[in-house]
C-alpha cells in the first residue's frame, strides 16, 4: 500500500507539473506568440525578423516612411528623411532594437494567434502603424545638428504626442554603409541617444537643486551669494564661468552660478539632494510605448563635501537621459505631474480595424504644484534675462541650458531643455549637442529655437 501510494503521489506530481508547464506555455503563446514567430530561427520567414515585415509605417501626416515592395523593405524616397527617422523607424537588419520595426515586428509581419504569420488567403498581411512623429520636424532637427553628434526631442506635453526624436550619428537605412563597424564616424549609430544613452547633465541639473532648495529653504528668495569666480569647499576649488558678484537665487540660476549652487547643495546635504533627484526621475527608467529608456543616475552616497557641491551643479558622477529630461519638462509645464510621451498613434489591421490606439498616460508626480510654479517663474526669467526671448518669439518659453564637462580631451556637451507656456504651443523639448565648440545657447539653443518655431505651425 505504501508503494502504491508513493507511486500515485509521483504520478500526481508529474501530471501537475505537465499541466502547469502546459499552462505556462499556452500563456506565453497567447502573450508572446508574435515575438516567437518572428525570431530568426523560424524557417517560415525569409531573412531576418525585420525584413520579413509586410506592414507599412506612416508619420502623423500619412506619409509612408517604411513599407515592403517586391519583398524588399524600403523607406522614404527622400534620403534626409530616411536618415532623420532612422532611430524612430529602425533599420532593416534589426540592429536598432528600439526602432518601431523591431519592437512591433510581430504586428508588421501580420502575425495573429489563430493563423500565425499566414492569412487564410495564403499571404502575409501585416498591420500598418501610424505614428505621432512629424517627418518635417525630425528632418529639421537633423539639419540643424549639422553633422554634430547629439540628440533632440519635442512633444506636446498636454496630449503626450511625441513629434520629434532624432539621434546622430545616423546612416541611410536603404543603403547601410559597409564600414559601419570600423568607421569611427558611425560610432554609436545603432543607438537612439534619446532613449538609450545617458550623459553628464551639467547645469540643467541645477533645476533639481533648485527644487530641493525651494522645498527646504523658506527664505530662498531673500538669500544672496557672493560669486567671485570660485569657492573653496573642503579644501578644493569649485570654479565658475565668471565673477558674477552678489546674486539672489533667481539671478544665480539665470547666470548658472556654480559657486552659488555648489554651496546650496552642500547646505541641503546628500539626503535631501538625493530625495529631490529620485522624485524628479533620476535613478529610474521610463518607457516610450513599452520601450524602456536608460536610467539617469544621481549617487552621492560616498561623496565628500566638494564632490557633493559638484553634484549640485550637474557634474561629479551625475548622468541624465534625454527622454527623462523631456518628461521632466512636461511635468513642470503641467504643474508637477507629466503626461507621458507616446509615438504610436494606432496599429491598424489589414482590414482597417484598429487593434491598438495610442492614448495619453499620466505619470507620477515629479515635483509639487507649488514647486513647479516656482520653477516656472525662475526658468522664464532665464530666458528673458540671459538667453533672449527672440529665440522663441511669442511663445513665453521657460528653459535651462547646461554646459557639461566630459573630460578625455573633448569639448563640453551642450544642453537646452524647456517648454512653452502658451496654450497654442504646448511643447516641451530637449536638445543635446556633443563635443561643442559653441556656447549652449548658440548650439543647443539655436536648434531648440528652430524646432519650436517649426512646431508652432503643426496642426
Amino acid at each position: 500500500m505504501k508503494t502504491t501510494g508513493a507511486r500515485s503521489l509521483i504520478l500526481f506530481l508529474l501530471a501537475a507539473g505537465f499541466f502547469f508547464g502546459m499552462g505556462v506555455f499556452l500563456y506565453g503563446l497567447v502573450t508572446e506568440g508574435g515575438k516567437w514567430a518572428v525570431q530568426p530561427f523560424n524557417g517560415h520567414i525569409s531573412g531576418n525578423s525585420v525584413s520579413s515585415s509586410e506592414g507599412s509605417i506612416y508619420d502623423r501626416d500619412g506619409n509612408v516612411i517604411a513599407q515592403t515592395k517586391g519583398g524588399k523593405r524600403v523607406y522614404s524616397s527622400d534620403v534626409s528623411t530616411r536618415r532623420a527617422l532612422l532611430h524612430v523607424v529602425g533599420d532593416t537588419d534589426g540592429n536598432i532594437s528600439t526602432g518601431v520595426q523591431y519592437c512591433y515586428r510581430s504586428e508588421l509581419s501580420g502575425y495573429n494567434f489563430i493563423t500565425g504569420l499566414v492569412s487564410p488567403t495564403g499571404k502575409t498581411n501585416g498591420c500598418s502603424i501610424h505614428l505621432t512623429i512629424d517627418s518635417d520636424l525630425c528632418r529639421l532637427a537633423r539639419e540643424k545638428l549639422n553633422g554634430r553628434n547629439g540628440a533632440a526631442a519635442l512633444y506636446n506635453y498636454k496630449t503626450g504626442e511625441l513629434l520629434c526624436m532624432v539621434s546622430t550619428p545616423d546612416f541611410d537605412p536603404e543603403n547601410p554603409p559597409k564600414d559601419i563597424a570600423t568607421n569611427e564616424s558611425y560610432s554609436g549609430a545603432y543607438l537612439n541617444k534619446v532613449l538609450s544613452s545617458t550623459f553628464t547633465p551639467g547645469s540643467v541639473f541645477k533645476l533639481v537643486t533648485s527644487a530641493a532648495a525651494i522645498e527646504n529653504f523658506p527664505d530662498l528668495d531673500s538669500r544672496t551669494w557672493a560669486c567671485n569666480g570660485s569657492v573653496i569647499i573642503n579644501g578644493n576649488k569649485i570654479t565658475d564661468m565668471g565673477s558674477y558678484g552678489t546674486l539672489n537665487f533667481k539671478k544665480a540660476l539665470a547666470k548658472s552660478s556654480n559657486v552659488a549652487f555648489a554651496q546650496i547643495a552642500v547646505e541641503l546635504g546628500a539626503s535631501k539632494m538625493t530625495a529631490a533627484a529620485n522624485k524628479m526621475g533620476f535613478n529610474s527608467s521610463f518607457s516610450l510605448d513599452g520601450i524602456p529608456t536608460a536610467a539617469g543616475s544621481y549617487d552621492v552616497s560616498g561623496a565628500s563635501a566638494d564632490e557633493l557641491g559638484w553634484s549640485g551643479v550637474g557634474q561629479y558622477t551625475d548622468l541624465a537621459n534625454p527622454f527623462h529630461l523631456l518628461v521632466l519638462m512636461g511635468a513642470i509645464a503641467n504643474g508637477g505631474t507629466p503626461v507621458m510621451p507616446y509615438m504610436v498613434q494606432s496599429v491598424v489591421s489589414p482590414v482597417g480595424i484598429p487593434v491598438k490606439v495610442g492614448t495619453a498616460q499620466t505619470g507620477n508626480e515629479m515635483v509639487s504644484p507649488t514647486t513647479a510654479a516656482r520653477l516656472r517663474e525662475y526658468m522664464r526669467y532665464n530666458v528673458t534675462d540671459s538667453y533672449g526671448d527672440d529665440l522663441f518669439p511669442g511663445m513665453n518659453v521657460c528653459a535651462k541650458t547646461g554646459t557639461a564637462e566630459v573630460g578625455g580631451g573633448k569639448k563640453p556637451n551642450c544642453w537646452m531643455v524647456g517648454y512653452s507656456t502658451n496654450n497654442s504651443t504646448p511643447y516641451a523639448f530637449v536638445v543635446l549637442v556633443e563635443d561643442s565648440s559653441q556656447t549652449s545657447v548658440a548650439s543647443a539653443g539655436r536648434i531648440a529655437s528652430a524646432l519650436m518655431k517649426k512646431a508652432a505651425s503643426i496642426k
